[in-house]
């Protein structure tokens, strides 16, 4: 029932506040009318609660679902969740919610999944068994498919995998999860290429792109109504959950590539390697990603329930100049705090969308999240390969490009309730906080007022200085990968700088500072 229509109702019953007995009226009179009371009343409450996760009213670089300001922090598997069917994923989401973590990221499998020992990946869950990926595609009669089994019929949907799709959200909507839908991917080489639904080879409808490169465009003849097609089914699929985000495409600027050096003089510049250089989407790229943006926005009109869209921008960090009114999830891989400085004026949510390629070290990760969330970003997901086939409790210690493990999701944990005990909604990058910090690297965020959060990570500072408005303070610190609170004192501020005494730490330590 729409919002407008009860109110309707609620003012026609002329219940607009809570009903008064009336020694004059029959008891039975009086009771029918505080039934009718409790019950349109609770319908309006559920009109507040009961829509989809979106930007927050008060602070639009976070989010807010069921009501509540919410910071998305997470460990999670590498994306074959849906298309792997051999992939136990409620054990996987009961893993989450039991680790505390509240998003997980989904490939659809729509145009794209990986071969075994893509990118040194040993157990991949976006690389399932031969010929037995789950695609929206029903596999036709015709043998040939170069993954194994037959061929994909672009013009038949697969039930079975819409049914598993939407079990997967309901059952992540259980658990309070948020599920990134990543509609697209980019194909990253000839070999993955051949292995896609989408390749003329592995499909009886005759599409006609060859180049890779092209299918992520608007210049990819045929396959553009199946793609169109593809969202829509998708969109309504899903109208009805609330614990959903669209992605339009995972890393666009691998298929079409505008490259752009790091902001580093005091090096030379090696183009030729991706990890020093920073790469972006191609015009011809993100002309196609507002297409695929506007279907999603379009298809949404007539269906009760709109969704939020994000889209992933580059790797590392890039003061983005094209930003569509229809995004309002901003997304960065393996990205720099300045990511969000140099985008923080847009008013959206930004992300730390998938880490990686640093080792497999759990202190990496938990430092890049601090980082970044005390730097002002909504979100932050670590790429996490303790998750496989047969290992969906994130058991696995396998060799992979990243981290992962149960140890980390904790130490992820604690950051979340760290900042959800403070009212972080008020929250923004704190740049006057810290006066000195010798032998660290000091963040801060804050209200400006009255909650601040301090994080160090690297060096041995002992003291540092700070700056906060008149006023005594409760310092409390705090060690990010047990949670144990070391040290609780009292400070004084008379509006200048203060000294700090900061204790004993290895790699990262941080305080809440909060005004009496």
């Amino acid at each position: 029932m729409k919002r407008t229509t009860i109110i309707l109702i609620y003012k026609l019953l002329s219940i607009n506040a809570a009903p008064q007995h009336n020694p004059g009226k029959p008891d039975s009179a009086f009771g029918l009318q505080f039934i009718l009371y409790l019950f349109f009343a609770g319908m309006l409450s559920l009109t507040v609660y009961a829509q989809p996760i979106r930007q927050h009213p008060d602070n639009p670089h976070y989010l807010m679902y069921k009501g509540k300001p919410l910071l998305i922090v997470t460990s999670a598997e590498h994306y074959g969740a849906i298309l792997n069917p051999a992939f136990d994923y409620i054990k996987y989401l009961n893993t989450l919610k039991k680790e505390g973590m509240n998003y997980t990221r989904i490939f659809t499998g729509a145009m794209y999944f990986e071969i075994e020992g893509d990118f040194g990946i040993t157990d991949n869950t976006l690389a399932p068994a031969r010929g037995t990926a789950l695609t929206p595609w029903k596999r036709s009669a015709v043998k040939g498919n170069n993954n194994g089994g037959y061929k994909f019929d672009l013009d038949n949907w697969d039930e079975s995998y819409f049914e598993r799709l939407r079990n997967f959200i309901s059952e992540a909507q259980k658990r309070d999860i948020i599920v990134e839908v990543t509609l697209f991917t980019s194909i990253y080489n000839d070999r993955t290429w051949s292995n896609c639904p989408v390749n003329p080879a592995n499909n009886i409808n005759g599409t006609d792109i060859t180049d890779y490169k092209l299918v992520h465009t608007l210049h990819n003849g045929k396959l553009m109504r199946y793609q169109e097609k593809a969202v829509k089914q998708i969109v309504q699929e899903l109208n009805s959950f609330d614990n959903i985000i669209y992605e339009i495409q995972n890393e666009p600027w691998a298929d079409q590539t505008s490259s752009r050096s790091k902001p580093n003089v005091w090096e030379k510049s090696a183009l030729d390697n991706w990890q020093t250089r920073i790469d972006l989407a191609s015009e011809a790229s993100l002309e196609w990603q507002q297409h695929i943006a506007s279907l999603i926005k379009k298809e949404e009109q007539a269906l009760p329930k709109k969704h939020l869209i994000a889209q992933n921008y580059c790797n590392y960090l890039y003061a983005i100049s094209n930003v569509s009114p229809d995004i309002s999830i901003m997304n960065f891989h393996y990205a720099w705090p300045e990511a969000v400085a140099l985008n923080y004026e847009r008013n959206k949510v930004i992300g730390f969308d998938e880490s990686g390629f640093n080792g497999s070290a759990d202190d990496t990760y938990r430092q890049q999240a601090w980082i970044f969330l005390c730097s002002g970003g909504g979100l932050f997901n670590s790429l996490d390969y303790s998750f496989a086939v047969g290992y969906e409790d994130g058991t696995l210690a396998q060799s992979a490009p990243g981290g992962g493990s149960s140890t980390l999701r904790s130490q992820l944990y604690i950051l979340r309730n760290v900042f959800e005990n403070l009212n972080f909604i008020r929250f923004k990058p704190d740049h006057n906080l810290i006066a000195l910090a010798p032998d660290t690297y000091a963040h801060a965020i804050s209200d400006g007022e009255k909650e601040f959060l301090l994080y160090l990570n690297s060096g041995e500072a002992k003291e540092i200085q700070i700056r906060l408005p008149n006023g005594f303070y409760a310092i409390k610190w705090i060690v990010p990968a047990t949670g144990n609170k070391v040290k609780e004192t009292i400070l004084r501020s008379e509006g200048s700088g203060v000294t700090l005494q900061v204790p004993p730490y290895k790699t990262d330590i941080a305080a809440t500072i909060i005004k009496q």
